[in-house]
Parts: structure tokens; sequence; C-alpha cells
């Protein structure tokens, strides 16, 4: 009874495990053909010998295995190809806006201008026509054209002078852009 239940219990055994290689070589080869091998490119050999036909089975599923793995390998190129791609590109993307960024700092630091302007005391007989002057000489010197630099200027005179020459400042700002920047 014992070797009758062990021989049964390793009969069983055989199946299950011919039974999950079966399984095994169908989902191979379902696998097979749906990524790389189409009906096409299958090599086929037929005979009427079963020892023939587990041969070109072995063969064919051979084939189907290494074509997975092929397509497999083909495919992870593929993947590190694009990867590598897009890395590059994105690394290409972070050093332009370096670049940029350092353009515009440079750009930034060449275009500001430090201007110094000294204070001192004058007495004068035509204030006017020194007030005019001075202005004429900060704007050619400093090569100011912009308005946020003209502002600049004017406050430096209105602050520097005492009040009573104030209305005489406006006015003569006044006529020297009026001059200067006429176009």
């Amino acid at each position: 009874m014992k070797i009758k239940n062990i021989a049964k219990e390793e009969a069983e055994k055989d199946k299950k495990k011919q039974n999950k290689q079966a399984q095994h070589q169908t989902r191979e080869a379902r696998i097979c053909r749906a990524l790389c091998c189409s009906n096409k490119a299958r090599l086929s050999i037929s005979s009427s010998s079963s020892v023939e036909s587990d041969k070109s089975s072995r063969f064919s599923d051979q084939h189907c295995s290494l074509s997975s793995l092929t397509h497999y390998m083909v495919q992870e190129k593929l993947e590190q190809m694009i990867r590598e791609k897009q890395e590059a590109t994105h690394l290409e993307k972070i050093r332009q806006q370096k670049m940029r960024r350092q353009r515009r700092r440079e750009s930034s630091i060449s275009s500001t201008k430090f201007i110094v302007m000294m204070a001192m005391e004058k007495c004068s007989y035509d204030p006017r026509e020194d007030f005019r002057d001075s202005m004429i000489e900060m704007i050619v010197a400093n090569k100011i054209k912009e308005a946020d630099e003209l502002r600049s200027l004017l406050e430096y005179y209105l602050s520097m002078n005492p009040r009573e020459y104030r209305s005489a400042i406006l006015e003569i700002f006044y006529e020297v852009c009026a001059d200067l920047f006429r176009s």
C-alpha cells in the first residue's frame, strides 16, 4: 500500500511538474509571439515522428526564448538611449538657463552706472548759468539718457541746493533736457 501511495504521489508530482513546464512554455511562447515573433518570422519544422516534433518544439521554444531575450535587450537599449537623450536635453536646458542668468547679471552690472557727484559751495553772480553748465556737464560726462537717471540727477540738484533755487533748478533742468534730447 505504501509503495503504491508513494508511486501515485510521485506520478502526481511528475504530472504537476510537466504541467508547470508546459504552462511556462506556453506563457513564454505567448509573450514571445506578442513581443517579437510574428507568424512569418517563426521557424517551423514539420515531421511525422514524435522525436522530431519534440526536437522542433524545443527548437521553437528556444528560438522564442532567444527572441524574447533579444527583444528585451533591444527594448532596454532603446529605453536607455531615450533616457540619455532626455537627460542630455534637460542638462542643456539647465545650462542655457544658467547662461541666461549669467548674461542678465553681467548686463545688469555693466548697465549699472555709478555717478559720483561732489557738492561744493560756490558763490555765483549768475546761478542760472552755473546750474545750466553743471547739469549739461553731468549729463554729458556720465552719458545719462534714461529717465530714471535724469530723475535722480534732478533730485540730487534739488536736495543739495537751498529752497530758494528750486524753481530755477526745475526751469533750467527742463530747458537742458529739451535742448539735449530733442530728436
